[in-house]
């Protein structure tokens, strides 16, 4: 008996180690995959707090947790699942449902730069007259949970593009840590954003150093400016990021043109500055896939307006 207990221990203490060393592999996996991801996560934290503008202090974390958690479902129920299906059963279909993802944020993209110029308007936007708070919270919720669905989407391709490789369980547990921990870091960043204003005035009002004080001034007059700022940088990001999308799927479908043609400018820039050259390379093939999401959002905006029409001409 004895003898049993300890192969019975002996047993167990091989399965922790193999466990543990499971778990510190999916762990540098999983840092592998999201830095990877590092640049569509930094375009969600800065497209999240347009959607959390015009309400009172004491709605704004209560609607970003409800972000969050649309968030956690979106990857952990939905994209989770479908990823894993997709690349066991019919990897070749992950790349064009990412393509049609980016060209969904093209277009999101596209409408609000011809809103800003003047354009017809399509849905409610931040000029409008606010007439049921309610619904208009949960209107802009779950604009912002649709528009994270995409962004996680390209997060959750791009860390599975990464981990291809590994089995199946392993897929699995590094796409989950991916998801919740990319999660956790987006929306606590956007609910200090959106909170900015609120610890200046109490430091301005509670405070008694003139150091505080200060300090408290700098951050309310600075965060209308980085709302703008974010305004401007979402609207962008999901040009860049969808054109990226489209114009890196466009080459593993074998149309090499677009994805070779800039790569082979941001490569001229990256030579001729030297040592800003990751930087100012990085900056042309950003501006040149937002050039193209542009163009690609501007023409599915003018298909779906047109359809609209015709569908409410006939209705009537």
């Amino acid at each position: 008996m004895p003898t049993g207990l300890v192969a019975l221990l002996d047993d167990i203490s091989v399965i922790a180690k193999m466990a543990a060393a499971t778990i510190d592999d999916v762990g540098v996996a999983a840092a592998k995959a999201g830095t990877k991801a590092a640049g569509v996560v930094i375009d969600d934290a800065a497209v999240t707090p347009s959607y959390v503008t015009e309400f009172t202090p004491d709605r704004e974390l209560p609607i970003i947790r409800k972000i969050a958690l649309g968030s956690l479902k979106n990857k952990l129920l939905i994209l989770l699942p479908v990823a894993l299906i997709l690349s066991e059963f019919l990897p070749w279909a992950v790349t064009p449902l990412l393509m049609l993802g980016g060209l969904y944020l093209c277009y999101e993209g596209a409408e609000k730069v011809l809103e800003k110029l003047g354009g017809e308007k399509h849905g409610e936007t931040l000029g409008d007259a606010i007439t049921d708070m309610a619904e208009f919270e949960q209107e802009r919720t779950s604009g912002a949970i649709r528009t994270d669905f995409i962004l996680s989407a390209e997060i959750m391709a791009i860390a599975l593009a990464e981990v291809a490789g590994e089995p199946l369980m392993s897929r699995a547990l590094i796409l989950a840590l991916v998801g919740v921990v990319i999660t956790i870091a987006v929306y606590g960043v956007v609910a200090l954003i959106v909170k900015m204003d609120d610890i200046g005035l109490h430091l301005v009002e509670h405070r008694h150093t003139a150091f505080e004080k200060s300090i408290g001034r700098g951050l309310l007059h600075a965060m209308p400016r980085l709302l703008l700022v974010l305004s401007v940088v979402g609207t962008l990001a999901m040009l860049w990021v969808g054109g990226g999308i489209i114009l890196h799927g466009g080459h593993k479908l074998g149309l090499h043109g677009p994805g070779d043609a800039a790569q082979a400018v941001q490569n001229a820039v990256e030579a001729a500055t030297g040592a800003l050259g990751g930087m100012f390379g990085w900056l042309t093939y950003a501006t040149l896939s937002a050039i193209l999401g542009l163009v690609l959002g501007v023409a599915v905006a003018y298909l779906v307006h047109n359809l609209l029409k015709l569908k409410t001409g006939a209705e009537a």
